[in-house]
């Protein structure tokens, strides 16, 4: 008889174990001759030598399955426990899987070109309007860089425009000051993640959320770094987040040159940022559009009535221009 602890490190034990612990009582039934104890991330096995090492097999794989898929049902422990290979159905270009288990894909051709041109550079630039769904693609390649263990952690950071002297007068520590600023990234992790493991993530500093401020002095290695909302950054900002990249990481910088809210007459750091850079090996832009949005099919609607008036307004702004210039003359 032989003692075992076995850590279950890459997953949420909630999922593992099953609701009202179906699973580990399901994994306890198929293996009779050993005592299961399950507390937490650790399971305590006494056995059998031989039936220990099928049952640590059998374990690893299962983690390695509810790890990749963020679940686990009781015919996939029976076939894998078994021997056999779960039926999983193929799905062409999946990220990562959501805490549902529902395969997160890019859902427009741009989506896509944005997916194969983070595996081909290390810093790409992804513009659109809002709902094209850039940063949500561009956090689901950070989640997969992770659970594949290709890096260390992901840090995302966002700059928080309206924070300055307005900050002052939010409730809180500076994590209750910035945390509204940096919600619609919390968001999309809480899809792909599980509550449990991302808190441990976070605690851990394996991710890190910011604003860009906190950015300053940083070497970011191994790591996917994500730059969110880049519109609204200024020339200086950028330049220094850009320059904070170190061994093995990889830059997502994502933006909606349509929405800057610096002050005038301050100009995008991003605007001048894809100027400066444009043609430089290693980088790349994919830029989204009206089409690509995938959220409530008004949104789309709404961009093009915007994009409409915009139109007018410029059109009109320039006749008056000539009229003007029409008058002078006479």
């Amino acid at each position: 008889m032989i003692e075992k602890l076995i850590v279950l490190e890459d997953i949420d034990p909630v999922i593992f174990y099953g609701v009202n612990n179906t699973n580990i009582q399901l994994i306890k039934a198929l293996f009779p001759k050993l005592r299961i104890v399950a507390r937490g991330n650790v399971i305590k096995v006494l056995g059998d030598e031989e039936e220990m090492c099928l049952f640590e097999d059998s374990i690893i794989k299962l983690e390695k399955y509810c790890a990749e898929y963020n679940s686990l049902k009781e015919e996939v422990i029976i076939d894998i426990i078994k021997g056999n290979t779960p039926e999983t159905k193929h799905i062409d270009n999946v990220i990562v899987f959501s805490v549902s288990g529902k395969p997160i894909i890019p859902r427009s051709d741009n989506q896509l070109k944005l997916v194969e041109d983070f595996a081909k550079n290390d810093l790409v630039f992804a513009v659109g309007p809002a709902g094209s769904g850039k940063t949500y693609t561009a956090i689901a390649l950070a989640v997969r860089a992770l659970k594949n263990k290709e890096i260390k952690k992901i840090i995302l950071s966002r700059p928080a425009v309206e924070a300055g002297e307005k900050l002052g007068f939010l409730p809180g520590d500076m994590k209750d000051k910035i945390d509204p600023y940096l919600q619609p990234l919390y968001d999309a992790l809480q899809d792909m993640i599980p509550a449990a493991k991302l808190q441990e993530y976070m605690d851990t500093n394996i991710i890190q959320i910011a604003p860009l401020a906190f950015m300053r002095g940083r070497t970011l290695n191994d790591a996917v770094v994500i730059l969110d909302e880049a519109q609204n950054t200024t020339t200086q900002q950028i330049k220094m987040f850009l320059t904070r990249m170190g061994v093995n990481t990889k830059m997502i910088i994502t933006g909606d040159l349509t929405q800057v809210d610096l002050p005038r007459p301050q100009m995008s750091g991003l605007i001048q940022a894809l100027r400066i850079l444009k043609g430089v090996k290693g980088i790349s832009l994919v830029e989204l559009n009206k089409h690509d949005i995938v959220r409530h099919r008004l949104v789309e609607r709404i961009v093009e009535a915007y994009d409409r008036y915009d139109k007018s307004q410029k059109e009109e702004h320039e006749m008056r221009k000539r009229e003007e210039i029409d008058g002078k003359i006479i």
